[in-house]
């Protein structure tokens, strides 16, 4: 079908919230580290035009506090040649420690993102 196997864009959502936490001075890798995980408890994706193979693709990701231990990423595919919008989706994350409680996102991180 020449088009992006669809769960590709989730792929591509979760480097977009890796980006887009690195960028805010809290690498994933770094928040393991030190016993605090972001499992996914929702995702979404609406499919609004075709990504073909060898598209240059842009991912553009926000995120918003929901609550001290739940964080909403939202995040938009677009086309790099044309800015064509070919996917809007988010992923919503619950903050837990390593024993799977659930517990607050560190201060820094929930002040980079309210």
């Amino acid at each position: 079908m020449q088009v992006v196997y669809y769960a590709n864009f989730f792929v591509w959502f979760e480097i977009g919230r890796c980006e887009l936490l690195r960028s805010l001075g809290h690498a994933y890798r770094d928040l393991e580290a030190t016993g605090w995980l972001l499992p996914v408890i929702e995702a979404r994706c609406e499919y609004r035009r075709p990504a073909h193979y060898d598209d240059d693709l842009t991912v553009v990701t926000h995120g918003r506090l929901l609550s001290p231990a739940r964080v909403r990423f939202e995040y938009e595919v677009q086309r790099a040649a044309d800015a064509v919008v070919t996917a809007v989706g988010s992923t919503v994350h619950a903050a837990v420690n390593r024993d799977g409680r659930p517990t607050r996102l560190p201060a820094a991180v929930r002040e980079a993102l309210a």
